[in-house]
């Protein structure tokens, strides 16, 4: 008997961390054991992931938790789009993690003055437990190939989510969590509904399975079910009209806390819609049209209210809302080419948005404030600091010939295409989406770094250097997807290609066959259906 395979590393991604985060509360005491366990934890989690990416790239690899089989059991599942996932969200948490283990107090300054330029610091006795939970919940939601397990993801990174949101315990940050909670409890309530309803039509919550049976069932009901998955995931993913909670929700909390949830959570959000829409309904141009109107409604909206904001960290909040319609607007072109660039371009702004979000953070330190009106001056007081913010400013807006420019350029070739005419308004609405993030990250750079700078600012200020490097090896890591492009597009059209077609993932789950899979039929339990 083979005691390690490459399966093996399926479900580390989530076990490591779940382990380490009960290490971490058991030795609440102990700060610095904490941060070496979780530090350890999510080192190895990457590296699983890494891995992962590699051996996924010749077919999918399954893991049968408990032994049980499916469609009895739970399956984790590693194809390529849930390891690219896994990898570029692994590598995020990292560096965030050890960005807040840099919030300490530079040697040679006093921690009042600190602590009057940042606010409150994390604490670090809870923080560690809940963000190795939050990091167990993420990888769970991309691998998991049942839809109930999928709900139980939801519910461990709202859990984790809503204690990070309002550390600290401050009054803006308690209104801002609870905001939260309701509204990513309404999308649990919306997915747990949907789980049910699926369950009666098909009898089964698999995603293979479903992948199978679903096209038995009665277009209405299908087309049902298609809809209210896609409000929860919607809810999640920060789309409009469900996105006006996020922009008064994440800047309230500390600076890492609000680069994993721009960079990571919105996009499991994202990542479902994706499994959804290919593995599930590959066909439906209802849908399709609706993603659309939704995705071009996201890009406009968000990004004018980008450019009204007067606060660094809200501009980049709505900038985040904005872009999510790029990654829509792939999904609804419905075809290989516009998932690959969907997800090329998910892979890009995870990066780019979480290393804004911590260089933002290192303004505040530098600069006291987040508001455009209290700083200046930073290009010559803190140089370093400007570099840092300029490069993945100019990814974002999609300066070529960085990643940004290269996913929107597979987005807008692969709408031309398409010839349809939303296809044609998205295109005009992704160019000027794009045009409208430059003058809003120039207008952020002008005031921040270029203006006088006010009376307040303080000349001299070392920045911490354990909350610098980690930021700049993710503005790195931003430039180095620009530098392997090329290979990982073509395992995103890959990953499109297995993703469309589904067989794929439906063989490495069922072996013996999709016979196996479609199991006996089920009468649907709803007027007018047909057979599971």
């Amino acid at each position: 008997m083979t005691l390690w395979t490459v399966e093996t590393l399926v479900p580390l991604p989530v076990m490591l961390p779940l382990f380490a985060a009960g290490l971490t509360l058991a030795l609440h005491r102990f700060a610095n054991v904490q941060r070496i366990i979780s530090v350890a934890a999510l080192a190895a989690s990457t590296a699983a992931s890494v891995a992962l990416m590699f051996a996924a790239d010749s077919g999918p690899l399954v893991v049968d938790v408990g032994d049980w089989a499916a469609p009895v059991g739970i399956d984790l599942v590693a194809d390529r789009l849930s390891a690219v996932m896994l990898t570029v969200s692994g590598v995020m948490l990292l560096c965030v993690l050890l960005y807040s283990l840099g919030q300490g107090v530079p040697e040679g300054e006093d921690e009042d003055a600190v602590q009057s330029r940042v606010g409150d610091r994390i604490p670090v006795a809870i923080f560690h437990p809940t963000y190795l939970v939050l990091a167990a919940g993420v990888a769970n939601a991309f691998l998991s190939g049942d839809l109930f397990n999928l709900y139980v993801g939801f519910e461990i990174m709202l859990a984790a989510s809503s204690v990070l949101l309002t550390l600290g315990g401050t009054a803006e940050r308690i209104r801002a969590g609870s905001v939260y909670v309701i509204v990513t409890l309404l999308s649990s309530l919306l997915f747990l509904t949907a789980i049910a309803l699926i369950y009666a039509a098909t009898g089964t919550v698999n995603l293979a399975q479903l992948s199978l049976r679903l096209p038995d069932v009665d277009p209405t009901v299908q087309l049902a079910l298609q809809l209210l998955l896609l409000l929860a995931f919607g809810i999640k993913a920060a789309v409009f009209p469900l996105s006006a909670w996020l922009p008064d929700s994440y800047p309230t909390a500390p600076a890492p806390v609000t680069a994993v949830f721009a960079g990571l959570l919105t996009k499991v959000g994202v990542y479902l819609m994706l499994r959804m829409q290919t593995l599930l309904f590959p066909h439906n141009d209802l849908v399709d049209q609706i993603l659309m109107v939704v995705a071009l409604l996201t890009m406009l909206i968000g990004i004018l209210g980008a450019v009204a904001q007067s606060d660094v960290k809200r501009l980049l909040s709505f900038t985040l809302v904005s872009h999510i319609g790029f990654m829509v607007f792939g999904i609804a072109l419905a075809s290989e080419a516009g998932t690959a660039a969907a997800i090329f371009y998910v892979v890009h702004h995870i990066s780019v948005q979480t290393a804004l979000f911590l260089v933002v953070g290192l303004v505040e330190y530098r600069g006291g404030s987040t508001s455009l009106d209290r700083l200046g001056g930073l290009a010559k007081l803190a140089p370093g600091l400007a570099v840092l913010f300029f490069v993945p400013a100019l990814n974002l807006a999609g300066i070529p010939p960085l990643s940004g420019f290269l996913g929107k350029v597979g987005l807008l070739t692969e709408g031309v295409r398409d010839g349809s005419g939303l296809a044609w308004a998205l295109v005009v609405g992704s160019v000027a989406t794009s045009l409208l993030t430059l003058y809003a990250i120039v207008k952020a750079w002008n005031k921040a770094f270029w203006q006088a700078p006010p009376p307040e600012i303080e000349p001299h200020v070392p920045l911490p250097r354990g909350m610098v490097l980690p930021a700049g090896a993710l503005v790195g890591f931003g430039l180095l997807l620009t530098v392997v492009a090329g290979p990982l597009y073509g395992y995103a059209e890959r990953a499109a290609e297995a993703s469309m077609d589904g067989r794929s993932y439906v063989e490495a789950v069922f072996p013996d066959g999709a016979e196996r899979g479609r199991g006996e039929s089920v009468e649907v339990a709803v007027e007018g259906g047909g057979h599971g």
